[in-house]
């Protein structure tokens, strides 16, 4: 799985630690904006992490111009020119967004339309379209899962048309992310392990598909440590900030990692699932990781047996036969399952969620085939063989 070439790109700034939001206004000002517009949705706004925020740019002499909290869940085409109409009225010259993935791919593009000029998103969509840089932009995640603050692409639904569009330019990259363990302490303890799964997921696979390269290598490998060190310690107590920031900066490395090496299978069916039968993307992320590894096992032994160190220790590694590390890692990862069953019945099985019924089970399949994601999977893989992991995971 070597690579004798690879390309890897990350220029985002990323301000972390305790008081990083208190450096949004320098952030701001060395960009010459002083408009900012805030991006975020309902529940962000609910749980009252917009105040430090605001409270930190007034401090800094920063005044936010207008917010809009109403993004969805899914963002649309009309979201986004309805938003990016504001922007104009209000006269502003940059974008914070405050939240996890709806709200920063809404964010991404509205900068376009702000930036680009006119009120049809669908105009930019692909790869490659955008040749210039956008207006000042900054995110500040608040789930440590998605990884959306450093990658290059975002997804928009068209709403007439039935399809999800798809935007990727290295322009789409915010100038600064900012990781502050405060946007994480009232997570819901479903909503902590459905995103920090989601992480582990990027970071493994980034490590075992087929794209891997040693500068990916070095932040899943650090990711993955994190997760599995601090996911514990914030289920136990969550208003632990310290294992609450680990995990922030974990979610930041794992989507460095797969922003340059991709993903595989996991994330193919995913995506099926999660379009056809409405489940959160990080459950499916976490559902569906260690029967892919099974399946992969084979063509992925070496660097899934590395991996056993960062998941589970020195200790296990060195008295763990070299032939089993591979095994032992799935291990693992299923005991960590297991342990957020115990904490907040996060299903580990199809069957366990409740939602999903056996005669869906061949939409999937197909769906997950046509996925983009499943090139950069290490095993060559059939609509057989996608079925055949799907009953694995039916239960």
């Amino acid at each position: 799985m070597s690579q004798h070439y690879y390309e890897f790109f990350c220029p985002v700034k990323v301000v972390a630690g305790k008081a990083a939001l208190e450096h949004i206004p320098y952030e701001l000002s060395g960009l010459s904006a002083s408009r900012p517009m805030v991006i975020t949705d309902k529940g962000v706004r609910g749980a009252g992490l917009l105040d430090p925020v605001i409270e930190a740019c007034e401090e800094g002499g920063q005044e936010i111009v207008t917010i809009f909290d109403d993004v969805p869940p899914d963002s649309s085409k009309e979201v986004v020119r309805q938003i990016a109409s504001a922007y104009r009225e209000a006269k502003c010259d940059s974008i914070i967004a405050i939240g996890g993935g709806s709200p920063i791919d809404t964010a991404k593009a509205v900068n376009i339309l702000v930036s680009e000029g006119g009120d049809d998103i669908a105009a930019y969509a692909g790869a490659g379209v955008l040749k210039r840089p956008l207006r000042p932009f900054f995110v500040v995640p608040t789930t440590a899962g998605t990884g959306s603050e450093v990658t290059a692409v975002a997804v928009i639904a068209d709403t007439e048309k039935s399809v999800k569009l798809p935007f990727t330019s290295s322009f789409l990259l915010p100038n600064a992310a900012i990781i502050d363990p405060r946007m994480t302490l009232t997570l819901p303890p479903h909503v902590t392990a459905m995103t920090a799964m989601d992480a582990m997921t990027h970071a493994t696979e980034a490590f075992t598909c087929l794209a891997k390269n040693p500068l990916s290598d070095a932040h899943a490998t650090a990711a993955v440590r994190k997760i599995s060190t601090n996911l514990p310690k914030v289920m136990e107590n969550p208003k632990d900030s310290d294992a609450r920031l680990e995990l922030a900066q974990a979610s930041t490395m794992a989507g460095i990692a797969f922003s340059n090496s991709m993903v595989g299978m996991v994330h193919s069916l995913g995506h099926a699932t999660g379009a056809i039968c409405h489940l959160p993307h990080g459950l499916c992320m976490s559902l569906f990781l260690p029967y892919v590894l099974e399946y992969n096992l084979e063509a992925i032994r070496e660097p899934l047996g590395e991996l056993l160190l960062y998941m589970a220790g020195p200790d296990v590694y060195a008295t763990t036969p070299t032939s089993r590390r591979a095994e032992t890692c799935i291990a693992a990862i299923r005991k960590l399952r297991d342990q957020l069953w115990q904490y907040c019945e996060l299903p580990r099985t199809l069957q366990e969620t409740g939602k999903v019924s056996e005669d869906q089970l061949e939409a999937i399949a197909h769906s997950a085939l046509d996925d983009g994601t499943i090139m950069f999977n290490p095993k060559e893989t059939s609509i057989e063989d996608i079925r055949n992991v799907l009953r694995r995971a039916w239960g």
